[in-house]
């Protein structure tokens, strides 16, 4: 144990001081008060010692979690002996007054985490007697007075052998059945009857009915092992995995040593020694997080792996910080769980206890397969291992023929890679042959994220690329990924083959055509194999991705021209979704620098399809309309500007078609009042919106008066946002009031921007989003509406109002994002951009606007790019003349201003 067993819970001297602190005393409220606090202290200064000890030995799992087991026991069985004893005593009891307390579930196992459910069963003869009746309720108030949570039944062995055959569940409990205290003959008959009237000869049906069971927890759990906030034990990887394994062990070998796996052959002595250490580490971190939340917490949530990784001793390094460190180091584990999983099974299968896969029983002719491979159990093997082992190129020709046949590799041959991956060197690496074959497992069968993931989960991606493993398992803490950086890579890479398979031709009709056309498959595969490569160190991941593709490239194969093109869009593979995200594509300054970067339409279509591919494979619920139009906005116009000319991208070109399709939209009005409405207007108005917008702001226009507010609230499908356009008398601070109106309704605004006519009027156009990133339903806009006009009549006062809104979830408080503030005066040619990256909140839009305000700052325009619990919002502003902001000593005290309002805000949100 991590202590002492007297330090932790000494059941003599606690019996003792039990016993005395009761005297002569009968009534059974009074004795159980006494007990229930003798016991509680004894309890709690247990817990104080294991936890102290386990702080200065955070890695001692095993150790750990026998000691909450003792203290446990101690508690049971002293409630039990009171009980039984002195509440219920009977010195001469009959033969059917006899009860075994016996412990199931992970508390029979004696593996109890600090909050871990305490699992009993009270065993009885025949039916339940009222003595024994007595006895087991008086134990349990005692129990559950001491804040236990206990899972109770009680039952005869016939009982227990009819309920474990129709309930695989009480089954599993039962077999881990340990006795604790009572009638010990009763204990053993069960024993004895559980292996020879229910076990024995249902080897084969325990099996399935667990491995169906882990699948069903699985898809619950969400599937993926890399799930960024885990649950450590129902996730996949976690620790109802190994106790599948355990069980499973268990039932065909009747016992409880692992260790036997060796000895019975089902695994090497290195691949147990796995088991162990995965199942130590995640004890380890189940235990810490029942300690940090004081409570029985299985979800690994944002702010408890901080806390996790703190305890554990993982320190920041090398420009990561320790959570994630720890994360990766979890997330290996998990990896190794499935690993021996596999090991597990392949065993299971040679040993005929295991039906064969689904696919083997569907299709009794299984594929033709090349010589030197054969079918066992519907998956793919060698014939050989020796001759397999011969040639060192057939570590990679067999996930090529596994592609070809459409079959699945067979465990046995996957521990046969993993085991000699010391022959992938750099011989293998220069190899033509081994280029050849990497490349076309992406480019020439489909499915290349099936290769790529068993590649990766058995470590012959980062053999065959050094360079890549590590980021194997690299959890990024933040909000807006949710798989770890190799999973992301792969899951990229799926994407691509989607859209080149025609899977999302509605979704993506411009990524498709672009495939559709032809672009250099083998340069677009490989950059996005590498576009993150860089990531976990101190310097820019696409910098130093770059060089790292520099070196890599040229060794899967591709030529000098092509290398370059992948370094290339490896340095530069953030630099559109920023542009589209993070400027204001309607001001053509955007789009010629843009397409001043790029220079080419090959660079243009490669970078597209890479940047689609890298937001959509974020995860779920991370590509939406909005960014597709904004791209696909993006991509038009550049497009545009280089096979015509960049001379073509200017605001006058701009202006003058809008005001021909408004002519033509408004072909209804009479002359006069369509000259008021296209004079009324500066130029950038034109510029920046979409004729649909200028026909909603040319009938809000229309008679309004000085003191009338109007709002148009319309869904815009194409963007998956609600779109509010705003007319109004022009005032200074406009767009803030708007801005706290919005926030107020709890709308997350993604675009907004402002424009002041010639006759002193006021147009802004905001397009928000509900909390689910969603369009407003049509049932919530009165309410939206409603709001927006008490704001605006002064009747709502948004700052005041905010105040209870603006708070972030517990979860989310453990993310720290640096404030970074910049001035920008080349970015568009009448204004000066201010990006402010920042800690995301609400209400973060309304201070900024503000505090903008309140310095005499006009905003054009915002542009918002959330990332997570990240945003970057960029303001097109002037000051009150209507110049950019040159002057440094005023960029500087702006600053000051802005930094204030943030730091302000994150205050009241963590308050």
């Amino acid at each position: 144990m991590i202590a002492p067993a007297e330090r932790i819970f000494d059941r003599a001297a606690v019996r003792a001081e039990m016993h005395a602190e009761i005297g002569e005393e009968k009534e059974e409220a009074a004795v159980r008060r006494i007990a229930v606090r003798v016991l509680g202290e004894a309890r709690d200064r247990g817990r104080a010692v294991i936890a102290e000890a386990f702080a200065e030995r955070p890695f001692a799992a095993a150790e750990t979690t026998r000691a909450y087991t003792h203290v446990t026991d101690g508690l049971v069985t002293l409630a039990f002996e009171l009980a039984a004893g002195h509440l219920h005593r009977r010195p001469n009891p009959t033969s059917g007054e006899r009860i075994a307390v016996i412990a199931v579930g992970g508390y029979g196992r004696a593996e109890m985490a600090p909050f871990s459910d305490v699992d009993l069963l009270f065993l009885t003869p025949w039916k339940i007697t009222p003595w024994a009746e007595s006895v087991i309720e008086s134990m349990l108030y005692i129990l559950w007075d001491l804040k236990l949570k206990v899972g109770h039944s009680s039952r005869t062995v016939k009982d227990c052998l009819r309920l474990g055959a129709e309930d695989f569940t009480i089954r599993t409990s039962m077999l881990e059945h340990r006795f604790l205290i009572g009638e010990a003959a009763l204990a053993e008959e069960l024993d004895r009857r559980l292996w020879t009237d229910l076990f024995a000869g249902t080897e084969r049906e325990f099996i399935d009915a667990k491995l169906a069971e882990r699948d069903q927890r699985h898809e619950k759990q969400g599937g993926q092992r890399y799930m960024v906030e885990p649950n450590v034990k129902e996730g996949k990887g976690g620790l109802r995995d190994l106790q599948s394994l355990f069980w499973i062990t268990k039932y065909l070998y009747r016992s409880d040593d692992t260790a036997e796996l060796v000895r019975s052959g089902v695994f090497r002595r290195d691949e147990h020694e796995t088991f162990v250490k995965a199942g130590a580490f995640l004890w380890a971190v189940r235990c810490h997080l029942h300690l940090i939340a004081g409570r029985a917490m299985e979800q690994l949530t944002f702010d408890l792996q901080v806390e996790v990784a703190a305890a554990m001793g993982f320190k920041d390094r090398g420009g990561r910080r320790a959570v994630e460190i720890f994360m990766q180091s979890y997330f290996r584990h998990a990896t190794a769980v499935g690993d021996v999983t596999r090991i597990f099974l392949t065993s299971l299968e040679a040993q005929h206890s295991k039906d064969p896969p689904l696919l083997a029983r569907v299709f009794k002719r299984p594929p033709r397969v090349r010589a030197g491979y054969a079918v066992r159990h519907g998956r793919l093997i060698f014939s050989d291992e020796a001759k397999f082992l011969s040639d060192k190129l057939n570590l990679l020709r067999i996930y090529e023929e596994a592609l070809r046949t459409g079959l699945l590799i067979h465990p046995e041959a996957m521990r046969l890679i993993k085991a000699n991956l010391h022959l992938i060197d750099d011989g293998l690496r220069q190899s033509k042959e081994a280029q050849r074959i990497f490349l076309d497992l992406m480019l020439k069968h489909g499915n290349p994220d099936r290769a790529l993931r068993r590649m990766n989960e058995l470590g012959v991606l980062s053999a065959l690329i050094p360079e890549f493993e590590p980021i194997v398992a690299m959890m990024q803490f933040n909000m807006y990924h949710h798989y770890t950086v190799d999973e992301h890579t792969i899951q990229c890479i799926w994407h691509l083959s989607q859209i080149e398979e025609h899977q999302v031709v509605e979704e993506l009709p411009v990524a498709t055509r672009i495939l559709e056309e032809g672009v250099n498959r083998r340069v677009l595969y490989v950059a996005l194999l590498l576009h993150d490569i860089g990531k976990g160190r101190d310097e820019d991941h696409s910098v130093l991705g770059a060089q790292i593709a520099r070196r890599v490239a040229p060794r899967m194969g591709l030529n000098k021209s092509e290398c370059a093109t992948v370094e290339w869009l490896v340095r530069h593979h953030l630099l559109m979704s920023d542009m589209a995200q993070k400027r204001d594509i309607a001001d053509p300054r955007t789009v010629r620098d843009f397409a001043k970067a790029v220079q080419t339409r090959e660079r243009l279509d490669l970078l597209l399809l890479l940047t689609v591919c890298d937001i959509r494979g974020v995860g779920p619920g991370t590509w939406n309309n909005w960014k597709a139009a904004l791209l696909r906005a993006l991509y038009r116009q550049t497009r545009r500007g280089l096979e015509s000319g960049l001379e073509d991208l200017n605001r006058e070109n701009r202006g003058t078609e809008a005001k021909r399709l408004l002519r033509e939209r408004l072909s209804d009005w009479d002359q006069k009042a369509l000259k008021t409405e296209v004079q009324r207007h500066y130029p950038p108005y034109w510029q920046g919106l979409h004729v649909t917008a200028h026909v909603v702001f040319a009938r809000l226009l229309r008679d309004i008066a000085v003191d009338e507010i109007r709002v148009d609230i319309h869904p815009d499908e194409d963007r998956d946002a609600t779109r509010v356009c705003f007319a109004l008398v022009d005032h200074p601070g406009i767009f803030s009031r708007l801005a706290g109106a919005l926030a107020l309704v709890g709308a997350d605004v993604v675009d907004a921007r402002t424009y002041t006519t010639k006759d002193g009027f006021a147009t802004a156009a905001f397009w928000i989003q509900d909390g689910d990133g969603s369009p407003y339903e049509a049932a919530r806009l009165p309410r939206l509406r409603e709001t927006i006009r008490k704001t605006l009549m002064g009747e709502v006062v948004a700052r005041d109002a905010m105040k209870s809104k603006d708070k972030l979830k517990k979860r989310e408080r453990a993310f720290k994002v640096p404030t970074s503030i910049a001035f920008d005066n080349d970015g568009s040619d009448i204004y000066t951009i201010i990006e402010v990256d920042t800690r995301d909140r609400p209400g973060l839009l309304y201070d900024l606007t503000r505090t903008l305000a309140g310095q005499n700052i006009y905003i054009a325009s915002a542009v918002i790019a959330t990332y997570g619990e990240q945003v970057v919002d960029s303001f097109y502003v002037k000051d009150m003349f209507g110049l950019k902001l040159h002057s440094t000593s005023r960029q500087r005290a702006l600053e000051r201003k802005l930094r204030d309002a943030i730091a302000e805000g994150a205050e009241r949100a963590n308050s």
